[in-house]
């Protein structure tokens, strides 16, 4: 694949359009939304995926040496009354990978009765930019994701701390993170670190990768890829039990009441292995195999190969690893003017569109039961 479809695949964008053009708010932005209602779970997710592009575009405004007039990032968040508070730099290549954004009417709202209030503060990271500035840096932390070593990059760590010191300062439901692609996974991370802490944070998980193999992407029906996943699971948790001596663990109930927000496209690649990770789940609930799923899940191949045996240390549990989530699935089919990867598609404009968007609550229950998955 070249560096161009490398580009399309992976950008932040996801519109396969000019690069002179791709970053103009007035045209690819969710500018149609001239009035929030933080009630509305569509409205949320267009301002926090609009967040995450402005975090791409500052990047590209400072790669293209777009200053002034000239730069385009701001109308990303100004246009929803954000302000930008800081901005996080890779400590190795100087990148801007996150940002965090204050809600200017967050005053006006503190009083309000609404179920789901506008956030104060969301902290938002981009994912990888295959330009000649960031390519390098951006692959390494994938391959850390690949390799279960996110948490030891510095971006991560940078990441958590720039998250904890936010929540110290606020109180954990005035913050958002949002993120897509690599940043999705720095979300991910993130938010299961909090979450061991005791800080719950609302969570937006745009085109998360996950690292197993996507049986959505291959031929075969249901019950090839279902025999396929079932076997991988005995064999991993039957490893697992005779290698480390792990005792089953029920679901942490800290960890399943972190109830993030995914967004996934069975299409792309990326992401669409998270649809058969939860229908699996679902799955070995129902056979009452619930206990070899959560052994079998709870570790990483490499993990068993290294000898780590850890049964809460987030460096052997993979961070696709969920017992609770609400995930949304776009089951559009990819255009020349979306992607399957790409954050653009979560602003979606025409409503007849997102009536093909399924939404799936998954949650454990006290016998180990999952609500039932109806993706088709």
């Amino acid at each position: 694949m070249g560096r161009g479809s490398l580009r399309k695949l992976i950008g932040g964008g996801g519109a396969m359009a000019s690069d002179s053009d791709r970053d103009v708010f007035s045209i690819f932005g969710p500018f149609h939304l001239t009035s929030i209602d933080w009630t509305n779970s569509y409205h949320r997710t267009s301002v926090a995926s609009s967040l995450v592009n402005g975090v791409y575009t500052m990047e590209r405004d400072k790669q293209e040496k777009r200053v002034g007039s000239e730069s385009r990032a701001m109308p990303w968040w100004d246009f929803f009354n954000f302000s930008l508070v800081e901005t996080l730099i890779d400590d190795y290549d100087s990148s801007i990978y996150g940002a965090v954004f204050e809600y200017k009417l967050s005053n006006l709202c503190q009083n309000t009765s609404h179920a789901k209030a506008p956030p104060r503060y969301v902290i938002a990271f981009r994912g990888t930019i295959l330009e000649s500035d960031t390519w390098m840096t951006d692959v390494k932390h994938n391959l850390k994701f690949s390799f279960n070593t996110l948490h030891e990059g510095g971006r991560s760590l940078q990441a958590i701390r720039a998250i904890r010191s936010m929540v110290d300062k606020h109180s954990e439901a005035a913050i958002w993170l949002a993120g897509h692609s690599l940043g999705a996974a720095l979300v991910l991370l993130a938010g299961k670190t909090m979450t061991s802490f005791g800080f719950l944070l609302e969570s937006y998980i745009f085109n998360p990768p996950i690292s197993c193999i996507p049986l959505e992407q291959l031929p075969g029906g249901k019950k090839i890829k279902g025999v396929f996943q079932f076997t991988k699971t005995v064999v991993k948790a039957t490893v697992a039990m005779v290698l480390t001596d792990l005792q089953v663990q029920e679901d942490d109930p800290k960890t399943a009441s972190w109830i993030p927000y995914l967004y996934v496209n069975p299409a792309d690649p990326i992401c669409a292995g998270y649809i058969n990770y939860f229908r699996h789940k679902t799955f070995m609930s129902e056979i009452g195999a619930s206990h070899i799923e959560r052994i079998g899940a709870g570790k990483s191949v490499r993990s068993l190969l290294m000898g780590k045996s850890s049964s809460s240390d987030l460096s052997t549990e993979p961070l696709h690893l969920l017992p609770s989530a609400d995930m949304i699935v776009n089951k559009n089919k990819p255009t020349k003017a979306m992607t399957a990867h790409g954050l653009h598609q979560w602003w979606e404009r025409d409503s007849a569109m997102r009536e093909n968007w399924e939404s799936c609550c998954i949650r454990p229950y006290p016998d180990g039961k999952l609500e039932q998955l109806t993706i088709q």
